[in-house]
């Protein structure tokens, strides 16, 4: 019933601006991986009748590629609604005084945690950062418990984790140099290198490498570390540090662009992926958790109620990604 309301609701507003609109269409830039983010967006097109043009990032250069498009278009806005893997960029483009503030109803029984505070960015939708393992390769008892162990020499050359100058990665570096500082971060990353890590050039890559025994173990998404479990019994999967620091919680955000030429349509568009529709289809396809209360989820699908989550700042960390994209591109090359 909720869903057919909610229908009603995004086809009243529809008809009512649409003769503001020129073109019956809205332009989204997604670095939402396209087999999960493309269905969602024809449902949204199906029952709505507005056109989504779609731009997606690919897997090797995720969020970097639509984030830059995004910066360079901002005199000559082209994007009416970025949807977003994660926080930190929708960050980078609230600093750049590139969107435009507005919270939705829907919004509103959302943690605060999970979205800006002016309303820049909503969040919905989240993946965790996990360790996947190898059960052939490693027995329960060696697996390792802390991100911090990965540096142990007895993982030397059997771990794995996505090029950071990409995706989530990334965004997990920046938020351990936010919370712990330069210092230890850099000895930290120092350590992973003198340790042999396997740098794969995406999450997916960390997955196939763990699964075909190429590592012992690799840290990726949520979203991943499930399909690898479907695909294989022998893989298991580890929530970090539960007994310290806590994982690092992603959630999925999504932003309205200044002066973009959909704006109405952007604001349909918002509401509907905020929707715990969206939210119950996005934990079937990929295994995401919703951030609403409610919302019916397949058994395997974990609640963050029973995870403890990375206490990080957004903002801060924003901008430490931008800090240490040199010193991140001189440690993959060296």
């Amino acid at each position: 019933m909720k869903k057919y309301s909610f229908t009603l609701l995004v086809l009243i507003i529809f008809f009512n601006t649409s003769c503001n609109n020129h073109n019956n269409e809205v332009v989204v830039y997604t670095s939402v991986d396209q087999v999960f983010s493309e269905p969602i967006l024809k449902d949204f097109e199906k029952e709505t009748g507005i056109k989504v043009k779609a731009v997606y990032d690919t897997e090797e250069t995720k969020s970097t590629g639509v984030l830059n498009r995004l910066i360079s278009e901002k005199n000559n806005t082209q994007c009416d609604l970025f949807w977003s893997g994660d926080p930190i960029r929708s960050n980078v483009l609230k600093n750049k005084d590139i969107l435009m503030a507005y919270e939705p109803e829907l919004a509103k029984d959302i943690k605060s945690v999970y979205k800006d505070p002016q309303g820049y960015w909503i969040g919905f939708s989240a993946r965790a950062r996990v360790l996947i393992y190898n059960k052939t390769l490693l027995a329960e008892k060696d697996v390792p418990k802390s991100i911090f162990d990965l540096t142990n020499q007895k993982y030397n050359s059997k771990v794995t984790i996505a090029n950071p100058l990409f995706g989530t990665t990334t965004f997990h570096i920046a938020a351990l140099f936010s919370i712990f500082g330069d210092s230890i971060s850099k000895a930290f990353l120092t350590d992973l290198k003198t340790n042999n890590i396997i740098i794969a050039t995406s999450n997916g890559d960390v997955k196939k490498r763990v699964m075909q025994g190429e590592a012992y173990c690799g840290i990726t998404d949520t979203d991943d570390a499930f399909e690898a479990m479907k695909e294989d019994n022998n893989i298991g999967i580890v929530f970090l540090d539960q007994d310290k620091i806590g994982s690092l919680i992603i959630p999925n955000t999504v932003s309205l662009l200044k002066n973009s030429p959909n704006t109405e349509n952007a604001k349909i568009l918002m509401d509907y992926l905020l929707s715990k529709n969206t939210e119950a289809k996005l934990a079937i396809s990929c295994a995401q958790m919703p951030l609403h209360k409610g919302v019916e989820t397949p058994d395997e699908v974990p609640s963050l109620d029973n995870i403890k989550a990375m206490n990080i700042d957004y903002k801060k960390t924003a901008q430490k990604l931008q800090e240490i994209q040199n010193y991140l591109k001189e440690w993959v090359e060296n």
